[in-house]
C-alpha cells in the first residue's frame, strides 16, 4: 500500500506546481491557454490511455526563426505498479483524457514570451499529456472480466510523434525533448529514439527535470523504490523498450529504468535539472513513511525551516548520492547540469524557477541561461550547488538563526 502511494504523491505535486505556473501566469499581462488536440486514429494502433481514450497533446506553434524549432515536454505525475493503483488511476486525469483539462496554460520552457523564455519562446512547443502510469514506457494490459487496463505509454508516444511529424516535425532542424518528474524520466526512454525517428538530419538534445530518480536506500536502510521499479517494469511490459545497451550490462532490467543506469548508454546530448534535495525523493524514496513510522520528519517534510540539525545532516546523504550518481558524467561537455540546493521538484515549466527576477541562480545564472548556454553551445553549463542551506537564491532557505540549532 505504501508503494502504491508513491504515484499518488507525486501526481499532487505536478498537480500543485501546475497549479502555481497558472497562478503565476495569471498574474501576467498575457496567459498562453493552449487548445488540446486527441490524436486522430490512435486507437486503432492500441496507443490508449489506461482507460482506453486516445492520447492528446497541446500544440503552440512557432514563428520567425524559430519555425523549425521543436521542444516537446513530457507530462509528469506518477505512476502505477500494480493492478489496483493502475485502475483507480485510470479513473482520474493520469489514466483518462476524458477526464483532463481541455486547455494548458504554458509558461517557463512553454511560455511564447521572450522576456520569460528568452531561446524558446518562438520554437515550437507541445505538451504531451500522461494517461499510461508508466512514464511513456509500457506495452501491455490487464484484463478482469470485461474489464481492461491499457498500459501503452509506448505505444502512445509512437503515436504522438506519428502525429507530429506530419505537422512539421519532420522539417525540424531543432528539437529539445524535454519533462517534468515521471515526465522527465521519460526522456531517458526516448531521447536516442527521437533522433532516429528524424533521420539524423535535426540536432536533438533532452533535458530531465526532477526526473533523475536515485536508487538510494532511505534511512532505515530499506529500499523501496526499487521494488516499486521492479514490479512496474514487470506489469507494464516496459522492459522491452527499455535502453538495449543498458539491458545488456545488467542482470536486473528494471535497474535500466534508473536514470543513473540508463544515462550512461545514452548517446543523445542531455541536460539534467534537478534539486539535491528533490522534494519527491526527500519524502518518498529516502524518508518514505515506512522508515519514519513515529512521524518524526513531519515537520521537517512540511517546512525545510524546521528540520533539525540532525535531520539536515542526514538529508546531506541524498545530495550525496545525487552527486554520486552524477560524478560519471561531470566534465563531459555535452552533458549539463543545474543541480541546486533548494527544496523543490519540477522547475522548467513554473516561471518563477525558470526565468524571473527572484529565480534561483548558480553562478548568476538562472535555469533558463544555463539550458540556453548548454543547448547553443554558448559556454560551460555544468552547474552544482553549495550543501543547503548556503544557497540564498531559493525560496526555502533555513533563516539563519536557525542554523546549528
Amino acid at each position: 500500500m505504501a508503494r502504491r502511494r508513491l504515484w499518488t504523491w507525486a501526481a499532487a505535486v505536478v498537480v500543485v506546481a501546475a497549479a502555481a505556473a497558472a497562478a503565476a501566469a495569471a498574474g501576467q499581462e498575457k496567459r498562453l491557454l493552449v487548445g488540446m488536440t486527441l490524436v486522430p486514429g490512435a486507437a486503432s494502433t492500441g496507443a490508449v490511455c489506461l482507460d482506453g481514450s486516445p492520447p492528446a497533446y497541446h500544440l503552440h506553434r512557432g514563428s520567425g526563426a524559430g519555425a523549425r524549432g521543436w521542444l516537446l515536454q513530457f507530462e509528469g505525475g506518477g505512476w502505477c505498479n500494480d493492478a489496483p493503483s493502475c485502475a483507480a488511476r485510470a479513473g482520474t486525469r493520469r489514466g483518462s483524457t476524458r477526464l483532463m483539462s481541455k486547455l494548458e496554460v504554458f509558461s517557463g520552457v512553454l511560455s511564447n514570451d521572450p522576456a520569460r523564455n528568452p531561446d524558446f519562446y518562438n520554437w515550437n512547443r507541445v505538451k504531451l499529456r500522461y494517461c499510461d502510469g508508466g512514464s511513456f514506457a509500457g506495452d501491455s494490459e490487464f484484463r478482469n472480466g470485461s474489464s481492461v487496463i491499457y498500459m501503452r505509454g509506448q505505444r502512445i508516444w509512437d503515436a504522438i510523434i506519428a502525429d507530429l511529424l506530419t505537422k512539421g516535425l519532420a522539417k525540424a532542424e531543432k528539437v529539445l525533448l524535454s519533462g517534468c518528474s515521471a515526465g522527465g524520466l521519460a526522456t531517458f526512454f526516448h531521447c536516442d529514439n527521437l533522433g532516429e525517428l528524424l533521420g539524423g538530419v535535426a540536432t536533438v538534445k533532452c533535458m530531465s527535470d526532477a526526473g533523475f530518480f536515485l536508487d538510494v536506500d532511505d534511512i532505515s536502510g530499506n529500499n523501496s523504490i526499487r521494488p516499486f521499479f521492479s514490479s512496474l517494469v514487470a506489469l507494464q511490459g516496459a522492459e522491452k523498450n527499455l535502453n538495449k545497451d543498458c539491458l545488456n550490462s545488467t542482470l536486473d532490467p528494471y535497474l535500466c529504468f534508473f536514470p543513473q543506469y540508463a544515462l550512461q548508454n545514452i548517446k543523445t546530448p542531455y541536460f539534467i535539472l534537478n534539486s539535491a534535495y528533490d522534494v519527491y525523493q526527500f519524502h518518498h524514496i529516502f524518508v518514505p513513511p515506512s522508515s519514519d513510522p513515529r512521524g518524526h520528519w513531519s515537520r521537517c517534510k512540511a517546512d525545510p525551516s524546521a528540520c533539525s540539525t540532525l535531520q539536515i545532516a542526514t538529508l546531506q546523504g541524498l545530495r550525496s548520492a545525487m552527486l554520486t550518481a552524477l560524478k560519471l558524467f561531470e566534465g563531459e561537455p555535452e552533458v549539463g547540469m543545474f543541480i541546486n540546493s533548494c527544496f523543490a521538484h519540477c522547475q522548467s515549466e513554473l516561471q518563477d524557477t525558470w526565468f524571473a527576477p527572484n529565480s534561483p541562480t548558480l553562478d548568476n545564472e538562472t535555469i533558463a541561461e544555463l539550458v540556453g548556454d548548454w543547448y547553443f553551445e554558448r559556454g560551460a553549463a555544468q552547474e552544482i550547488d553549495c550543501a543547503y542551506p548556503c544557497d540564498s537564491t531559493c525560496h526555502n532557505i533555513i533563516p539563519s538563526n536557525q542554523v546549528g540549532n
